[in-house]
């Protein structure tokens, strides 16, 4: 059996967590200086408003770097043997050999690999997807706090109740009338095409130290979990997942399903002028209570940069630090998660969502990544063609909510 088990701290990782705490208390008391100063002149000092902004900064960079060393940590250790099925050995230098020098003679029957029926290619290994799937998962915000699935067909149907069966409570022997059945709505996920073609030398791909999948993996990391976050934010559903954000917003009264419900910040383009914590507490009480235990914000780094500075009633600043490794910075005693394609804060933007995304969001992975050698089209360089179908879109309307920045 494979253990799995989590990586220990890192060194840099601890140091992160006291950076951070650390450049919060000096923000802290820059931003007291401010507001103190705003309260005695009507208008803060030019100086102190510098200040607050380059400790706030300093404050961002801090997180950040506790963000990466986090997602470094997150990676699997991997010891021991296979806890699922592994390609035989036969089959890995099969597929060694086709990255390393384009030999396919042989390639299907040795390595169980096929062609790709669209894309061209060869599909990769087991061992070489897993690679690509736990790299994406380390990096993409958005599979870290969603549902994720591994499905074999193009387009994933879920059949969802938006409307319970009816009950009642009726006496021993009284009649018991027939109830309605529950209103069943089918939701359908279809995959599209995730390319990336990177290039390696043919000296990389003969060095004998150089793991294949581990460079592959990391090659397309960064730019499949760029497209993909970016799709699952605020993607149109065309040749591509859909976003919790390109959905019908309404005010969340009159949501009903297939739509998102929104809270107003209270102004056009901003937060209302008085008490702006009012509207973040209505946001986090829009979803029903059932969504509210794994609750978390989302919202980019600059948004992230305004709420910092509100304080409640009590004076206590809303936004804090994680204390311990392994957390997030939360707000208003729930998590945050930082995902840079939420939109800037202006006029009707939908800048802040919150809710239960692991019952509200779904990604649907095709299994299979492909991936085509091509050493013809960039000489000297080999590029490899690689692809992946991935879908995504809500299936929970009643889970996620939004704050539009609106005066209604």
């Amino acid at each position: 059996m494979k253990e799995t088990k989590q990586a220990p701290a890192s060194p840099e990782a601890r140091d992160a967590v006291r950076e951070v705490m650390a450049a919060f208390q000096a923000f802290k008391g820059a931003n007291d200086a401010r507001l103190d100063e705003i309260e005695r002149k009507a208008a803060a000092d030019v100086l102190l408003e510098e200040k607050v902004a380059r400790i706030d900064q300093a404050v961002a960079a801090a997180q950040a770097r506790l963000d990466r060393a986090m997602s470094q940590n997150r990676r699997p250790v991997i010891g021991g043997e296979a806890a699922e099925p592994a390609s035989a050995p036969e089959a890995k230098a099969a597929w060694d050999g086709y990255l390393k020098t384009g030999q396919s003679v042989g390639l299907e029957t040795k390595a169980g690999l096929s062609t790709g029926a669209t894309s061209g290619g060869y599909v990769v290994p087991y061992e070489t997807e897993r690679a690509i799937e736990r790299r994406l998962m380390a990096v993409s915000p958005m599979r870290e706090i969603a549902t994720v699935r591994t499905v074999a067909a193009g387009v994933f149907r879920k059949p969802v109740s938006t409307a319970g069966v009816a009950s009642g409570w009726v006496a021993e022997t009284a009649a018991r009338p027939e109830t309605d059945p529950a209103t069943l709505a089918l939701l359908e996920f279809p995959s599209a095409d995730l390319y990336a073609s990177p290039a390696a030398t043919q000296a990389l791909l003969d060095d004998a130290l150089v793991d294949l999948d581990e460079w592959l993996a990391g090659e397309v990391e960064d730019a499949f979990a760029a497209q993909e976050t970016q799709a699952f934010v605020t993607g149109d559903g065309t040749n591509k997942p859909k976003g919790f954000l390109s959905y019908a917003a309404v005010a969340d009264a009159d949501q009903a399903w297939g739509q998102i419900g929104y809270v107003a910040s209270g102004a056009a383009g901003g937060f209302a002028a008085t008490n702006p914590t009012d509207r973040l507490i209505d946001l986090i009480y829009a979803p029903k209570a059932q969504y509210r235990p794994n609750g978390r914000f989302v919202m980019n780094r600059r948004t992230v940069s305004t709420v910092r500075k509100f304080k409640d009633a009590d004076g206590n600043y809303i936004w804090q630090p994680a204390a311990r490794l392994g957390e997030n910075a939360s707000l208003l005693g729930y998590p945050i998660t930082e995902i840079e394609t939420m939109p800037d804060v202006a006029a009707n933007s939908l800048s802040i969502a919150f809710g239960d995304f692991q019952r509200g969001y779904l990604i649907v992975d095709r299994a299979g990544v492909r991936v085509l050698r091509d050493p013809f089209t960039a000489k000297p360089y080999v590029l490899f063609y690689t692809t992946k179908r991935v879908g995504g879109g809500v299936q929970n309307f009643d889970a996620i909510k939004v704050m539009k920045f609106a005066a209604t």
